[in-house]
This record gives C-alpha cells, structure tokens and sequence, in this order.
C-alpha cells in the first residue's frame, strides 16, 4: 500500500543487516473493493513471503505495514490473515498495521492501538518532510 518512499523505510535501512523489509506492490493507487488483478496477485505474493518468514524459524518479530488497508481494500481477506495467526508460532511476535482493522482481526488481537490523527501539518500546506514522512 505504500509504493513511494517513506521515512519508515529509510530508517529501516539503517537497521540492516539486523532488519529485513521486503515490499509488495506497484506504484500507483489500488481501488477500494475493485482492485486490478496484478494488485491482488502481488498482494497474495506478499502474504505468502510473510507466511515464509513467519515459520522460517528466522525472526522474532514480523510486521506486516497496512495489512488491515489491504484486508479493507479487498486485496486480502480477513480469514486468510486469520489464518495467518492461527499459524504463528509462539515465539514469533506478529504485528498487523494499517487503517480499517475489521472487528474480527480486532477481536482475534492480544494488542490494539488507535492512532488517531487530531492535526498534521499537511493542513497548512506543508508538504512531505525529509526523514519525517519520506
């Protein structure tokens, strides 16, 4: 859901070789509820390479950026993230972010955090900042 460059992954870039990130989709904007094939294609090959690292026995820690925005664009289905859960093994501390989490991965949580925005400075016309937004 975030082809441009963003402060998170730069930041993430200082962290290597400790931090892996891997990035799925094109750039552009996904249609909500409509999304073009390539993009649930690409959306699947993601889900798929997080499966991977979830049971690879390899991380502690395995986030998934704006999975609730993909679940609520239509790229992903909620019981497929279910699944994913369900899958986890006990060690491996599984974060899902984004906006719109459906009340079912709501449910299925241990965690939930609310961030809401009350202002920004893009209201005043500010654009994106150098290590803050990109």
């Amino acid at each position: 859901m975030k082809s441009q460059p963003t402060g998170e992954a730069e930041a993430v870039k200082q962290l290597a070789p400790y931090v892996t990130l891997e990035r799925f989709g094109r750039p552009g904007f996904v249609r909500k509820g409509n999304p073009a094939p390539e993009d649930l294609a690409l959306a699947h090959t993601g889900l798929e390479h997080a499966r991977a690292a979830l049971l690879s026995g390899e991380y502690d820690l395995v986030i998934l950026d704006e999975v609730n925005t993909a679940v609520s664009f239509g790229l992903l289905t909620e019981r497929e993230i279910l699944e994913l859960i369900d899958s986890k093994p006990s060690h491996v501390e599984l974060v899902l972010t984004g906006r719109d989490a459906s009340a079912g991965l709501i449910a299925r949580a241990d965690l939930v955090t609310r961030m809401v925005e009350e202002k920004h400075p893009y209201q005043r016309d500010v654009g994106a900042r150098r290590g803050i937004e990109f």
